[in-house]
Formats: structure tokens, C-alpha cells, sequence
């Protein structure tokens, strides 16, 4: 039988629907071809930089290793929803109901590996912990920039997933206004003024043990209870800190390889599956009560009519299945 199950992050019901269960073969790995033209150079790859405007940062080599040849880059979109500085500034169109404003910010590129053929899932144990310092780096130079008041980070791995450009990246989307999902999530935790939210998730889901797909002394990562879609998993700090550039070093890098492992699980329980990642931290200049965190999103089934009219997600895969899978991947 279906099962109504609460959201209290995102403050939404979402529906398990266990008697629709697929088995993990049943979702296809990736099939649409990622770039258009697949005979142009990647602009990603090392040798191509002149493809893309200039590094706003890069990242080098351990020492004694590879010298001289970038790890991460950090690079401006050439093609940005967001551009241009200040607050947002709204004005009517001649009607109140007709509101606009400048999409002023920025929109950025995080090339996570000089590897084409790479994906987080492939990462070591430090380039994993570079893209999270690049991560943090970002988010410090936007929370210093009039008008920015919120940076979004995403992964989209994948054609079904949003991706155009095959290179492993990801992208830094930082905005004059705080998105409505953050909002929803910021009304969830002043929902508990008992504690944090993400810290009394962690602690009933590991003396349960039934969603937690990986762990340790800094990082805790699972299918929440109230999983939207299959195999999504929730990575988070065990620290609440609410602004991911507020995060300390060792706990960054910490979450970057426990993605990487989670990553690396479903892939090999699913195959190469389109996928999404969405980092979801404070606004930049909120003191409101936050856990910064990490949302995993296979991309294995479509958002259809229902779930666009009332926004309730309907998951075939009960998460203590999807749990149980992944840690045994």
C-alpha cells in the first residue's frame, strides 16, 4: 500500500509507492548524448583553456606531482542566466501584477578534473577535497559582493539531467534574492527551536540503521525517510554549521569523498545514470538556524502531471530499499 510520508526539510508530503517497485535494472543507464557536436574540442580539457574566458581560480598539483598542470578551474559561464552587479532592483511593467528586475549575478563554471572521461564518482581522495575547497573558495568571494545574496552549486551529470558538455563540471549560480526552496528549508528548521533538524535526523537514522548508506566520525550519508525519488541520498555534516564557507576544512573535504563513494555506489547498483547534485547552504547573509547539505538525485524517473500540479513527488523505491541496495553496491 502507498504511504503519505512528511518532509519536514522542505516542508512538503511526498508519496512511497511500494507496490510500483522496479528492481534496479529496470531504470536504463544513460543513453541521450551529452554535447551536439561531439567532434568540437572540449572546452574543459587541458590545452583547450583558451576556449573559455579567463580562470577565476585554479588549482595545482600536490607537490612533486604533475607540476604545472591545473587540477580544478574555476571559469565564468560563457552563455550566464545571471550577470551584472547590484541588489535586486523589481519594478512594475506598467502593472503591479506584471513585476521584473535585472537577473544581475553571476553564473560560473567548476571544472572538477582534467579527466574527460571522469566524473565525481572517479575523484581521489584529494581532488575530491579540491573541488570542495574550490566550492568554498566561491562562495567566500560571492558573500563579499554587494547584492549576492544566495549561491546556488550544482551538478548535472548526464543529457537526461541537464548537462550539455560531456568534461565533468559543475556550476556556481549566485543571485540577488533567496530561491523559494531555501525558504521552505529555513521554515523547516525554525519549525524546531528543540535543536537542529539535520543533526536529530542523524542521530534517529543511525540508531535505526535502516536509510544510512555510508558514514563516519565527520560525514553521514542517507536515503531520508521522506525520499522523494529513487536513490536520492542526503549527504551531510555532522558539524551544523549553516554556511558551507563557514565549514571546516577537514569536514569539506570529508563530504566530498563520501559523495564521491555514494556516487560510485549507485553507479554500481544502476549503471551510469544520469544524475543531479544540489548543494543547498545558508544565504549568505542570514543568521537564521541552517545545516548546510547535499542532495543526490538519480535521474531515473520523468516529473510528471501530478507532480507539477500539486508538487507532491511520487518515489517507487522505498528508501530503506534503495539504502539497503546501495550499501551492499
Amino acid at each position: 500500500m502507498s504511504e503519505l510520508r512528511w518532509n519536514p526539510l522542505s516542508r512538503r508530503w511526498v508519496t512511497v509507492a511500494a507496490e510500483r517497485r522496479f528492481r534496479p535494472g529496470d531504470f536504463s543507464p544513460r543513453r541521450l548524448p551529452v554535447q551536439a557536436d561531439p567532434g568540437r574540442p572540449c572546452p574543459f580539457c587541458p590545452g583547450n583553456e583558451e576556449e573559455t574566458p579567463p580562470a577565476l581560480e585554479a588549482y595545482g598539483p600536490r607537490v612533486g606531482q604533475d607540476e604545472g598542470r591545473w587540477r580544478v578551474r574555476v571559469v565564468p559561464n560563457l552563455y550566464p542566466a545571471f550577470a551584472g552587479s547590484g541588489p535586486l532592483e523589481v519594478s512594475e511593467q506598467g502593472d503591479p501584477l506584471f513585476l521584473a528586475a535585472p537577473a544581475t549575478g553571476l553564473h560560473e563554471v567548476l571544472v572538477l578534473s582534467p579527466d574527460h572521461g571522469a566524473s565525481w564518482a572517479d575523484l581521489g581522495d584529494h581532488q575530491a577535497g579540491l573541488v570542495m575547497a574550490a566550492i568554498r573558495d566561491r562562495f567566500e568571494d560571492h558573500a563579499a559582493i554587494r547584492g549576492i545574496e544566495y549561491t546556488q552549486v550544482i551538478v548535472n551529470h548526464g543529457r537526461e539531467a541537464g548537462a550539455s558538455i560531456d568534461h565533468p563540471h559543475g556550476q556556481l549560480l549566485a543571485v540577488p534574492f533567496v530561491p523559494g526552496e531555501l525558504e521552505r528549508e529555513l521554515s523547516g528548521f525554525a519549525e524546531r527551536p528543540e535543536g537542529p533538524l539535520l543533526v536529530a535526523v542523524i542521530e534517529r537514522e543511525e540508531a535505526l540503521g535502516l536509510r544510512v548508506v555510508a558514514a563516519d566520525e565527520r560525514v553521514v550519508a542517507l536515503c531520508p525517510w521522506w525520499s522523494g525519488a529513487p536513490y536520492e541520498v542526503l549527504v551531510m555534516s555532522r558539524e551544523p554549521v549553516a554556511r558551507l564557507d563557514q565549514a571546516a576544512p577537514a569536514d569539506l573535504a570529508a563530504v566530498g569523498r563520501v559523495v564521491r563513494d555514494v556516487l560510485h555506489r549507485v553507479r554500481a547498483v544502476l549503471g551510469d545514470v544520469a544524475y543531479n547534485l544540489v548543494v543547498h547552504s545558508a544565504p549568505h547573509r542570514t543568521t537564521a538556524p541552517f545545516h548546510w547539505h547535499i542532495h543526490l538525485l538519480p535521474a531515473l524517473t520523468t516529473v510528471a502531471g501530478f507532480e507539477q500540479g500539486t508538487g507532491v513527488r511520487i518515489n517507487v523505491i522505498p528508501p530503506e530499499l534503495a539504502a539497503q541496495q546501495l550499501r551492499d553496491g
